[in-house]
């Protein structure tokens, strides 16, 4: 496999929607090899208040996360792009093994590498307990099917 994940940029605002789309749908998959895989070997991540270099350390990130977040559910939007960086907004839902389900709310900053590689990742998250019935994002594990809403859609 090639070290390259296009659309690489400078972004256009078709090229960001596509890189925020195939981000999302990444994360989607749960996989943190495959997820680890769109990142430089080098990437820098602030991720809460966790900081974080490498892919084999996100690799280890991601699977402590997934472990914890039980049926994650992720919607990503682009809010801004320039050059080689893009700026998105997101809410993911998941339930801890309680059953306590939550819906976590971000904004993420990315800058990416001339091959498409994201070099750097700043994430802000705050956590929501919600009740299983103010559940908004439905659809069977894996991608988000192309007719279900987007955040703006559903008022988030």
């Amino acid at each position: 496999m090639t070290d390259q994940r296009p659309p690489a940029p400078p972004f256009t605002e078709e090229t960001a929607h596509r890189k925020v789309r195939a981000a999302e749908d990444a994360w989607n998959t749960r996989d943190p090899q495959r997820v680890a895989l769109a990142y430089t070997p080098d990437s820098r991540w602030r991720n809460r208040a966790e900081f974080l270099a490498g892919r084999e350390r996100i690799t280890d990130f991601l699977t402590r996360k997934w472990q914890r977040e039980l049926d994650y559910r992720l919607v990503k939007e682009l809010w801004a792009y320039g050059g080689d960086r893009i700026a998105v907004r997101f809410a993911y839902e998941w339930h801890d093994d309680a059953g306590q389900w939550y819906r976590s709310y971000g904004n993420e900053n990315w800058e990416f590498a001339p091959d498409g590689l994201m070099a750097r990742r700043l994430a802000c998250i705050n956590d929501l307990p919600i009740a299983p019935g103010e559940r908004l994002l439905h659809w069977a594990a894996g991608p988000r099917p192309d007719g279900h809403p987007g955040l703006t859609e559903l008022g988030l």
